[in-house]
This record gives C-alpha cells, sequence and structure tokens, in this order.
C-alpha cells in the first residue's frame, strides 16, 4: 500500500480509459485526497473505476492559497494523489510548485507512470527519438510564435509541441516560415480516442491535408518537427563525405584519400578529388 505523508503524481488516461494502470486506480482509492485540476472533469474518471475518495481543486491560478491548504494536510500525515485532467501531471500542467514545495519540506513526492500525449506521440511518429526536446504550447500571439520557432530552426533535435485546435493552422504556417515548406513534420491528433490520426509529410503537405479536411483540425494535437540537418556541401558532395575526406587527408595522399573516401560514401572519386584538391 501506499506511504502515508506523501504527494503521488499520478498519470490518467490521455483518452481511452483502459490505459490507466491498476497501480493508480489503487492509489487514487488509498489517498486521502485528490487534487485535480478540474474536479468535475475528473470526477467521471472516478465515477468510472468507483474511487470515491474527496477532490481538491489544485491549478496554477489557484495560487499560494491552494498549495499552503495541501502543504497543510500534507503535514498532517495525510497523503494526497495530484492529477491533471488527462496524461502524466506537470507535463504541460500544474504542479512543478507544490513538488517543489514538498520536497523542500521533507515531504515525499512518488510518481506513479502512465500515460503521456508527448511520448504516445514520437513512439508512434517515425521521427528519430534518441534525442527530441519537448517544447509545450507555441506563444498564442503571432509575433511571439515567429521569433520563438525562429530560435530552433537550427535545433538538430526533434521538436514536439502540444496546440490547440484554433490555433493549430497559425502555429503550422508559423513553422512553415521559420522551417521551410519541405521540412518533415508529424501531426498527432486525438491519441488513444475513436479517431486517432496520425498525418505526416512536408509542412506544406500538412497545411494541404488541413486544408482538405476540416475534421483534421480538431481535438488534441501533438506536432512533432524534424529536427535540423545541414544542408549538403556547395561543392556538390555530401557533408558525410567531405568529414570522411577531411579525416583522410590527414594521413594520406589527396589521390589516396578520394578514391578511399569514394569507396565508403559511394561519391564519384572525381568529384571527391577536385573538393579535396580545393582543401590543400
Amino acid at each position: 500500500m501506499p506511504t502515508n505523508n506523501a504527494l503521488y503524481i499520478v498519470a490518467t488516461p490521455i483518452g481511452n480509459l483502459s490505459d490507466i494502470t491498476l497501480r493508480a486506480i489503487d492509489t487514487l482509492k488509498y489517498v486521502d485526497f485528490i487534487a485535480a485540476e478540474d474536479t468535475r472533469h475528473s470526477a467521471k474518471l472516478m465515477q468510472h473505476f468507483a474511487v470515491k475518495t474527496p477532490m481538491l481543486t489544485y491549478h496554477d491560478h489557484g495560487g499560494v492559497q491552494q498549495s499552503a491548504r495541501l502543504l497543510e494536510l500534507l503535514r498532517q500525515g495525510k497523503n494526497i494523489a495530484l492529477i491533471s485532467d488527462a496524461g502524466t501531471p506537470l507535463i504541460s500542467d500544474p504542479g512543478y510548485r507544490l513538488v517543489k514545495q514538498c520536497r523542500e519540506a521533507g515531504i515525499k513526492v512518488v510518481p506513479i507512470p502512465g500515460a503521456s500525449a508527448l511520448v504516445t506521440a514520437i513512439s508512434a511518429a517515425g521521427l528519430a527519438s534518441d534525442r527530441f526536446s519537448f517544447e509545450g504550447f507555441p506563444p498564442a500571439k503571432s509575433l511571439a510564435r515567429e521569433n520563438y520557432f525562429s530560435e530552433l530552426v537550427q535545433d538538430t533535435r526533434t521538436l514536439i509541441f502540444y496546440e490547440s485546435p484554433h490555433r493549430l493552422w497559425d502555429s503550422l504556417q508559423a513553422m512553415q516560415g521559420a522551417f521551410g515548406a519541405q521540412r518533415y513534420a508529424v501531426l498527432a491528433r486525438e491519441l488513444t480516442k475513436q479517431y486517432e490520426t496520425f498525418l505526416s509529410g512536408s509542412l506544406s503537405e500538412l497545411l494541404a491535408q488541413l486544408q482538405a479536411d476540416n475534421n483534421q483540425k480538431r481535438g488534441e494535437m501533438v506536432i512533432m518537427v524534424e529536427g535540423y540537418t545541414a544542408p549538403d556541401d556547395p561543392s556538390g558532395i555530401s557533408k558525410e563525405a567531405s568529414e570522411v575526406l577531411q579525416i583522410l587527408l590527414e594521413e594520406l595522399s589527396v589521390k589516396q584519400a578520394s578514391a578511399l573516401a569514394a569507396k565508403i560514401t559511394g561519391e564519384k572519386k572525381n568529384k571527391l578529388y577536385r573538393w579535396a584538391l580545393s582543401q590543400t
């Protein structure tokens, strides 16, 4: 059973109710209180799993008073589960201030893992996932949004954004303006729900798909953009070939280095030879 006098960070389903974990259900039933963003919204989930634990409201707009109330209950030896409207709390959701205060006060914080929209989306997107950056929601105002994307243009990691339906079109257009029309991207919407959809292609192709079908502008959205790749060398050889040649030229003659680089990269030997001569 859970430990007393602890704050539990409990992940809840992002759509399909079957995605909740057994540990999450046990925790929600055991704790003294559940702190939720919207108690009316979360009441449906609790009813479905026969959880009768009292709920308290907690969100960023509640400020100091809500945090102080929860901290006092924890100091009294109560245990509390913090949930968001959907998914893992604190991922573009309120809660980190409360967690920080609990740690500073010596109160145990226990994560109860489960569904997360960003992890669900990247796992099925077909984009590089060894390095990615979760950027949350882009700014709402157009100028701030454009400046925001311009700072990410040369980021080589896969970029992951959340976006609301009414700002989706504007954000994709701003991305196209910053990253270029040909930058590859994937749009995941309504994850784990009946109308779950993945759209992929260049940013210009995504915009065309949305323009052709307004239904694709509805629901919860995750936008994933392929990381920046440096263009090929202006001389016409690939970035890989230029890097290989530079290494080989440290030990071999131009002729030998060009021949070996051609075998390694598949580039034409004459083209590599001319490039190598320009570097010596």
